[in-house]
């Protein structure tokens, strides 16, 4: 103490009682010691037997490290629930080629789809394998992502399972058809006259079979129009084109970084897509953007009913497998229409 109070009188300054206390601490310990509520609490590290905490540390740091996107983390968490749903205390020691095995029979014959796979004809209710059980593409998906988890819990010293590794279940899956608009199909969806439909107009089936269909949300039909053909004209997907900003364009070139590559590219505009931009340049929309918001879901349910207006009725069979079996099913084109078809149809 006598130490301290020389530190003071040397340095001609009148202590507080704190900062004999400090100094005091100081030189008897070396350090001055901090409030309980200064001391950085550190983060506790799961146990390797707590599966599904680790599984949300892996979200976490990898989710921040590479950027995710916001459908990359809905991805995960889909992930999170079937994992859960199949065994509820999941360890990484569970993981043997028979419980892997269960899992893909789970995700095949038991999952309940959130989105039913099609309708029957008009009815509303669905048959048991269009809600029941994935197909073998999706299930490929699923176990992709649990070895991305996997690999990464074992490189970080949770798990010490390698069973995963050698797991390679015969899964047959068919290369996706790609789906995009020919110039005349294009073109023919460009200046459809939205507005000038009849509330119901009458239209052909692939067969050539006649029927009428109820016209409804012309407003949002319009915009998905829009937001496809401006794909269609400029090579970007959806994500970036709904986050266009009326400050990206400058002199007809539209400079952006993409959502998916982080890429930034100079687009020079075609004239189709700049009178898209125009339609809208008096419309106020947030932060600046230049086109409407929609979302993914209703954008593809709105295409398809501009495909089937617009005659896009060329049969395409899809071929898949489920639980083993093969399965060929014919549909017309407009049913296969989606938002990524507009970036297609510029490519292609």
């Amino acid at each position: 103490m006598v130490t301290a109070f020389r530190y003071f009188e040397a340095n001609d300054i009148n202590p507080t009682k704190k900062q004999v206390a400090d100094k005091y601490q100081e030189r008897m310990h070396g350090t001055i010691p901090k409030k309980p509520d200064q001391v950085p609490k550190k983060e506790r590290k799961p146990k390797a037997s707590d599966f599904f905490e680790v599984y949300d540390k892996f979200v976490k740091e990898s989710g921040e490290k590479n950027a995710w996107t916001t459908a990359t983390y809905a991805k995960m968490e889909t992930m999170r629930r079937d994992l859960k749903a199949f065994k509820k205390n999941l360890k990484f020691s569970d993981l043997t080629d028979s419980t892997l095995a269960e899992f893909v029979a789970y995700l095949r014959d038991v999952k309940r789809l959130r989105t039913p796979r099609k309708k029957k004809g008009n009815r509303e209710e669905y048959d048991h394998d269009d809600i029941i059980g994935l197909k073998n593409s999706s299930i490929e998906k699923k176990l992709r992502f649990l070895r991305w988890f996997l690999n990464w819990a074992t490189e970080n010293g949770y798990n010490t399972n390698m069973t995963y590794k050698a797991f390679k279940p015969t899964l047959k899956t068919t290369q996706k058809k790609v789906i995009f608009l020919t110039k005349e199909e294009l073109d023919k969806l460009y200046n459809l006259d939205i507005e000038a439909l009849n509330d119901t107009i009458k239209l052909y089936d692939m067969d050539g079979n006649e029927y009428e269909k109820e016209i409804k949300e012309k407003e949002a039909m319009a915009r998905a129009r829009d937001l496809f053909c401006f794909c269609a004209f400029t090579s970007l997907r959806y994500s970036d084109v709904v986050e266009v900003r009326r400050s990206d364009i400058q002199n007809g070139v539209m400079t952006i970084t993409t959502q998916k590559t982080h890429d930034r590219l100079p687009i020079v505009l075609h004239k189709n897509a700049k009178a898209i931009l125009k339609k809208y340049e008096k419309t106020d929309f947030p932060q600046g953007k230049a086109l409407p918001y929609m979302t993914n879901q209703q954008m593809n349910r709105c295409l398809k009913d501009l495909g089937e207006i617009c005659g896009f009725t060329t049969p395409y069979t899809i071929t898949g497998y489920r639980n083993g079996t093969r399965y060929d099913e014919v549909y017309p084109k407009y049913e296969l229409i989606g938002t990524h078809a507009g970036r297609r149809t510029f490519i292609c």
